[in-house]
């Protein structure tokens, strides 16, 4: 199972690719945008609390993604060492770009299932990330 779920990924995560440089981003730079799409003018800290990713990486997607344009970093009102995050008219034109993919690549992911097996994927990946997530022990181990 651990192996199917890796292919998987791998299998996703290289479909998406692709589909990002189409539009000229890297994979996680989707992520920044999405979170700024629906919430304007974050700070960095908030970025990086919110997309789960090292700072280092955070700070290197949002260096490239203003360099292309997309964004502009400010230092904050209230404190200059606070860096507030906003899109430009370029990086908010790609929401329908980024929907439009994401649905794409779920109507490839999903085109050998029926609908009935695309919901039962989407419960059971659910509860298996919360039993990888979950702190408590397996069984073997609390017993």
């Amino acid at each position: 199972m651990s192996y199917a779920i890796f292919q998987l990924a791998r299998a996703h995560r290289a479909r998406a690719a692709a589909m990002l440089r189409e539009m000229d981003l890297h994979p996680g730079q989707e992520l920044l945008l999405m979170h700024l799409l629906d919430r304007e003018g974050q700070t960095q800290s908030e970025l990086l609390d919110s997309v789960g990713l090292d700072h280092s990486t955070v700070s290197k997607s949002l260096r490239r993604m203003q360099d292309a344009g997309l964004l502009v970093r400010e230092s904050a009102v209230h404190d200059r060492r606070v860096m507030v995050v906003h899109l430009t008219d370029k990086g908010r034109a790609l929401r329908e770009p980024l929907a439009a993919m994401w649905r794409a690549l779920e109507e490839t992911s999903a085109r050998n299932l029926s609908a009935q097996e695309a919901e039962s994927f989407v419960r059971i990946a659910h509860a298996m990330a919360d039993a990888i997530n979950s702190r408590a022990l397996p069984r073997e181990e609390s017993e």
